[in-house]
């Protein structure tokens, strides 16, 4: 896989070391699987045709790409809030939402994560690290699951929630 101009890789041992201009991310490295550069290429290599080196080739491979396109460029998860007094509101580097319960809820922002509020009712999640920010941006929605009825709760942006009927009068 190509490697853009201004990031740079390197292996020691086990642990995979990838800068950028966005950061750094480092990953040690599972199973038997090798990881090289060859000038402007990333070469990921496995010892044999075993299942197990199949599956970890194919991993590895995912994760490399990730961490080069993360460092280079940011992932984002963009979230939205549906709901009669729902709302965000950023207050320094945490997230404080109001999602009908009784409190407000306070979300810290986890080292390498920034949050950002275009409007009340939208969240976008920043990061270079592509696993943290889905697991960030999965967190807060697991706050306020969007729910079959009126789909009142916090979902990604564009995605289906199925409703439901609900009762009927007879």
């Amino acid at each position: 896989m190509p490697v853009p101009s201004g990031v740079e890789i390197s292996v020691q041992g086990r642990e995979l070391t990838v800068k950028g201009p966005k950061g750094t991310l480092e990953r040690r490295l599972p199973g038997d699987i090798s990881v090289r550069q060859e000038g402007a290429e990333v070469i990921v290599e496995r010892p044999d045709d075993e299942r197990e080196n199949r599956a970890l080739h194919g991993l590895v491979r995912s994760l490399v790409n990730n961490m080069v396109q993360g460092v280079s460029q940011e992932f984002t998860k963009e979230l939205e809030i549906i709901g009669v007094g729902y709302r965000a509101n950023l207050q320094g580097s945490s997230l404080d939402l109001a999602l009908g319960f009784s409190h407000p809820v306070k979300v810290d922002a986890p080292q390498g994560i920034a949050f950002e509020v275009p409007a009340p009712n939208r969240i976008v999640v920043r990061g270079i690290d592509k696993e943290q920010v889905g697991q960030v941006a999965a967190d807060i929605r697991a706050i306020r699951k969007p729910e079959p009825y009126k789909g009142k709760g916090v979902r990604y942006v564009g995605e289906y929630v199925a409703r439901k009927a609900g009762k009927t009068a007879k």
